[in-house]
């Protein structure tokens, strides 16, 4: 409360005065370096230089954020569900860190208003405003520390949006979802069943690996065939949005077999043609035969005659 009073003073004499109440107003206490906020919602298709010649966006504070929000949703959810298991306890941290449901946060609290992004990169970028939540969470780390982290995501977020109980309930469907993406991007996706093999506790266990146009996507390891390839699926489609050369590498292979495809129809459909040139030419020469018969039969009944 001191604190907050102190900075509401400062703001009197301030210039950025409007942009440190916005943050206010969102994050519940004043920032100390607005920096970290602004650099927090800068996409990279709108980088600026810094003093030193840098480009400045927000991907590396989306890195840091990445792994703040897993420690903080982890120790939320370990505290809140007292003597599940670890895989309840991973479920149910997934479903709330997933891109999807920060995207819906990200518009919550109203930080879409806030992105810097071009047009363009707004348009193809579904998961633009939960990349800025991350982002979010990474300034407010490097400017109040862990505990203020902790304190935004309790009280401003899962407090207000959330319901954990009901949150561990839903099911995700992550298989149902690669799907879907590769049938919009017109990709071939199988699910390849590596191994089965028991545990130490004589359980059997499922290893499938999901494959995209051929390639090796993600890997998972479950005790039902169901499990895996949601694991694997999972895997697959955070690949999918953090690298950006695989995914060139899987549309380069889309096209190549693509290419492959149209060759072989080609060649298919000239063996066809050929095919059906020689029952032609076979039914041809059986007329012409028959033809000939007929015509040396009336001959030979002219000459008799």
């Amino acid at each position: 409360m001191l604190s907050n009073l102190i900075h509401r003073i400062r703001l009197l004499f301030c210039k950025e005065r409007e942009s440190y109440l916005c943050f206010y107003r969102i994050l519940g206490f004043y920032p100390r370096q607005l920096k970290y906020y602004e650099q927090a919602l800068l996409h990279k298709s709108t980088a600026v230089r810094s003093d030193q010649g840098r480009l400045l966006n927000n991907e590396r504070l989306e890195f840091l954020g990445d792994a703040i929000l897993d420690a903080v949703v982890g120790d939320i959810v370990y505290r809140h569900f007292e003597g599940r298991r670890e895989g309840f306890l991973t479920n149910t941290r997934s479903k709330i860190v997933q891109r999807e449901t920060l995207n819906k946060l990200a518009v919550e609290i109203g930080l879409d208003k806030l992105v810097k992004t071009s047009n363009r990169s707004q348009s193809h970028n579904s998961y633009l405003y939960g990349n800025a939540f991350e982002a979010f969470i990474g300034a407010i780390y490097l400017d109040r520390g862990y505990d203020c982290c902790m304190q935004f995501m309790e009280e401003k977020i899962l407090k207000q949006y959330i319901d954990l109980d009901k949150m561990s309930r839903k099911e995700m469907n992550f298989k149902s979802r690669l799907i879907e993406w590769c049938q919009k991007n017109k990709m071939q996706v199988s699910f390849e069943l590596i191994d089965q093999v028991m545990d130490k506790d004589h359980s059997p266990t499922f290893s499938t690996e999901v494959q995209i146009e051929g390639i090796p996507a993600g890997n998972g390891r479950g005790y039902s065939k169901k499990e895996s390839q949601q694991k694997a699926a999972q895997m697959a489609l955070k690949v999918i949005r953090n690298d950006e050369a695989f995914r060139e590498q899987i549309e380069a292979a889309r096209e190549q077999n693509r290419s492959r495809q149209a060759e072989a129809d080609r060649q298919a459909a000239e063996a066809g043609c050929q095919a059906a040139e020689a029952d032609t030419d076979g039914i041809t020469l059986s007329i012409t035969s028959t033809t000939t018969e007929e015509s040396f039969q009336a001959d030979t009944n002219i000459i008799n005659d």
